[in-house]
């Protein structure tokens, strides 16, 4: 601490003709601060990273590296701050302007002074270790992953979206390494054993988008609509690899297309390939002219679901619109990160209505997003789409369901509100206008509203800056069986005074015909027009067109007769709507909803409804229905779907009823059949299984303690990938029935080196606090939530919510209720951001506690 103190008053000592303003102003914090971001933003400009890594085939041994910045100053008056998120004793040299200079790093950064520099152009030439924290080093592959500012944590940088810059990469790998980039190789050479990949300069780019992958990876090349891509994966299975990679590459194709035609740009990047990793953090990342995706997700086979393959097909849609949304115009601050994710969604569900076949794109935009939206806002934690940041370094906490699923709600309504040509319109304007910079929201805004008489500037007032949906109710008045009055009224469900303007249908459903109205209940009541002298209808179903966003009323009267409706929008809203107020308390008990869609399971013909509907089954049975009752309703709900199963025709729905028949399989009957499936590889009738099938299979098993020796280690010799074989060896220790092996994986997590592979981790935590072990798990809960603001800051960027809702999720009792409050109570000067995702994750916990005590 002396040292860097002292360091630190040299330094200033060195910096001539400051005021006493100017030095009381200058500080260095960890992170990138807003008010640093700013300055550099004024001050830089022209830079170029002429990064040189060698890589060494041992994941343990460090990664040497040097890079040579090139920056222009604009003005030349306070020391030079380079963000470097690493210990000291990485950096071994400085040189500027050809001159070598002391080593100066505080707080995270590198601290040039200004007699170093100059104003103009500057070359910096550091020599240094590479951090490993986002290099994501596996045995024999690694890849970058440096959203939302961890470019810092491996090299030195201007790591903020508004400094964009250009790279030139030289990697140095195994000999039997493939490596990719942003941008195209140049050259490449291989000398004692090692083999040197030199690309060419990049595309002009924000920090976070910069990436290489490298490893032992197969490369396939491919035309698509006249482009040239290079897909690279570690793919084994021969009908994986045959049954995707024509679809693939075909999807990008058609998501390319669309996206010139809609955005009158074409790609404006020099090259487009991806790359599949196993066990990706994320779905996709965005990077320019390498994109990286989850390889399970890429990767389907025949057996693949209708939801898998929409899931596929719009991931693709969303990182390749991230190329205009994100890349070519980029936020300025990542307080503005929602927008580029929202136009990702936004376009990728535009993509899917002319590139699905027989997509009924309604339906998709309804459950893809409704249910997610509401997971968040319907909680006490619930934030605004657009949030404030102050520093950098809390940017991950500004991700989650609101920016991807409420805020492509909120683009749909904006679009009606606005009318499709004229939306479209002030899009290409924006993106024509910011092309290879960046903008912010109210310039967006500024932009719309130059489109339409509407008031965007205080319609975006509710939508983007205000958190929390509103509550829906309505009043009907009759007359002799006729409608003499219906008036509809919102509120905000936790505060009062939220009024969010907003289309929505209303639905007079008789026995014999429905009649469908719009409201814009822009007021806080509105009156229906057109009802009057109506017949009296059997029931009111609200948001029909499944474009309203909130609470909306239901009638009981509805749950016999949900299944008659012919729009299976309808049918999905109806869903929605009575899963939502059952949340809520409101109108149907969690019995009363698991007795009203059995019956259904047999009736649903729209294969994402019948996803929906188990979904819905699952989740009531496992946590809002107490462990001495879910014996007695499981026999019944087992025999329902397994009769369904049989007389199901569609094997995509075969499948779905299959998968909720494991989840549930609680008696020993059941879980004999399913031991039976899993054991002769023999499964129902229509129904296909994957290797990855028998794999779930094997640790449901594991985790109701079926009584076979050796199902783990049997399933993981019929393992042929050794991606999928590392990760069922890391899952057995957290599935193990012995309790200390149990307790021995969880403390372990306590080590970051432990948690490396994310998405391994919130699986492993899936099954460790199970409802079957919550009673030995729930202990894990303090110490759980006593990580997180460690995790916030080594993990990345979803991980924080992974862990929480993976820990928290399961659990119905008061005592698991009261860590949660307790830990809150004894924090009171919580991170606000953190304190947040804790309440949105603990959410279904506090209504699960609520709902079974009605029940006792």
């Amino acid at each position: 601490m002396r040292f860097v103190v002292c360091t630190f008053f040299v330094l200033l000592l060195t910096i001539k003709a400051f005021t006493q303003a100017d030095l009381k102003s200058y500080k260095v914090e960890p992170g990138v601060s807003e008010k640093l971001a700013t300055y550099r933003e004024r001050t830089l400009s022209s830079i170029n990273y002429n990064l040189k890594l060698v890589i060494p085939s041992q994941r343990q041994e460090p990664i040497a590296a040097s890079e040579i910045i090139t920056v222009s100053l604009s003005k030349n008056e306070l020391p030079l701050q380079l963000d470097f998120k690493e210990h000291r004793d990485h950096i071994k040299s400085i040189s500027v302007n050809q001159r070598e200079v002391p080593v100066a790093f505080i707080h995270e950064h590198i601290i040039i002074a200004p007699k170093f520099l100059k104003a103009g152009d500057n070359n910096i030439t550091i020599s240094f270790i590479a951090g490993d924290l986002s290099l994501n080093r596996n045995e024999d592959f690694l890849y970058t992953l440096l959203v939302p500012d961890r470019a810092r944590s491996v090299f030195p940088c201007f790591d903020q979206p508004d400094l964009k810059a250009t790279f030139t990469l030289s990697l140095t790998v195994p000999v039997d390494w493939q490596a990719v980039s942003n941008s195209s190789l140049a050259d490449s050479s291989i000398i004692s054993g090692s083999k040197t990949f030199q690309y060419a300069p990049s595309d002009t780019i924000s920090t976070y988008l910069f990436s290489f992958v490298a490893g032992k990876f197969t490369k396939i090349t491919k035309d698509a609509n006249g482009r040239l891509m290079n897909f690279y994966h570690r793919e084994t299975d021969t009908a994986k690899i045959n049954y995707s990679v024509d679809s693939i590459f075909r999807i990008h194709g058609d998501a390319l297309k669309f996206l010139e035609e809609y955005t009158q740009i074409p790609y404006p990047f020099k090259k487009f390939d991806f790359v599949a990793i196993p066990d990706f953090q994320y779905g996709g990342m965005e990077h320019v002219g390498a994109i990286d995706y989850k390889a399970s997700g890429l990767f389907l086979d025949s057996g693949s679901t209708k939801d898998q393959e929409n899931a596929r097909a719009n991931l693709i849609a969303h990182e390749t619109s991230h190329m205009w949304f994100g890349d070519l115009v980029t936020m300025k601050w990542f307080n503005d990160v929602w927008m580029k994710e929202v136009f990702a969604n936004f376009m990728a569900d535009k993509i899917a209505q002319v590139s699905q076949a027989n997509s009924n794109y309604d339906l998709k935009f309804l459950i893809d997003h409704f249910p997610a939206a509401y997971g968040v806002d319907r909680t006490l934690g619930a934030n605004a789409i657009r949030q404030h940041l102050s520093n950098l370094q809390e940017a991950g906490t500004l991700y989650g369901n609101i920016i991807y699923h409420k805020a492509p709600v909120m683009m749909r309504q904006l679009e009606r509100l606005m009318g499709k040509d004229a939306f479209r319109d002030g899009l290409r304007e924006y993106l024509a206008k910011f092309k290879f910079g960046n903008a912010t929201w109210p310039q967006l805004i500024g932009i719309l509203d130059k489109h339409t008489p509407a008031d965007l500037i205080a319609w975006n007032k509710v939508w983007v800056n205000e958190a929390g949906r509103p509550v829906v109710n309505y009043r009907i008045q009759t007359h002799h069986g006729t409608v003499s009055n219906i008036t509809i009224s919102q509120k905000g469900e936790y505060a009062s005074l939220l009024l969010a303007p907003q289309f929505f249908e209303v639905a007079l459903v008789y026995t014999d015909t429905i009649e469908e109205y719009t409201v814009q209940l822009d007021k806080r009541v509105v009156e229906l027009k057109g009802v009057e002298g109506k017949r009296e209808p059997l029931y009111i179903l609200f948001n029909s067109s499944g474009q309203g966003y909130g609470l909306f009323p239901v009638d009981k009267r509805m749950l016999p007769h949900v299944s008659e409706l012919k729009n299976p929008v309808m049918r999905a809203s109806a869903f929605i709507n009575l899963y939502e107020n059952m949340l809520s308390g409101k109108g149907v008990t969690p019995i009363q909803l698991l007795d009203a869609y059995l019956p259904m399971l047999s009736k649903e013909p729209e294969e994402l409804n019948l996803r929906l509907l188990t979904n819905h089954i699952n989740d009531i049975f496992w946590r809002l229905i107490l462990p001495s009752k879910r014996v007695a309703i499981a026999r019944t709900l087992e025999d329902r779907l397994w009769q369904s199963l049989q007389t199901e025709p569609v094997a995509n729905k075969k499948k779905i009823l299959f998968k909720t028949f494991q989840s549930i399989a609680l008696t020993k009957q059941a879980e004999e059949k399913l031991f039976a499936v899993w054991k002769d590889q023999k499964p129902p009738t229509g129904v296909k299984l994957t290797e990855d099938d028998y794999t779930s299979i094997a640790l449901t098993l594991a985790l109701k303690d079926y009584p076979a020796p050796g199902i783990l280690q049997q399933q993981l010799s019929r393992i042929k990938n050794v991606d999928r074989q590392n990760r069922l060896k890391y899952l057995m220790t957290p599935l193990s029935s012995d309790v200390t092996k149990r307790d021995a994986f969880f403390n372990s997590l306590k080590k970051e080196r432990n948690r490396e592979k994310e998405a391994w981790v919130a699986t492993a935590l899936d099954y460790l606090h199970h409802p079957l072990r919550a009673s030995s798990s729930i202990k894990y809960l303090n110490q759980s939530l006593d990580l997180l603001q460690e995790i916030q800051l080594t993990g990345d960027i979803f991980f924080p919510t992974a862990w929480l809702q993976s820990t928290f999720g399961s659990y119905q009792t008061t005592e698991a209720a009261n860590v949660v409050r307790e830990f809150l109570k004894k924090h009171r000067s919580y991170n606000p951001k953190l304190k947040a995702k804790i309440l949105q994750a603990a959410d279904p916990l506090f209504r699960a506690e609520k709902l079974t005590s009605a029940s006792q």
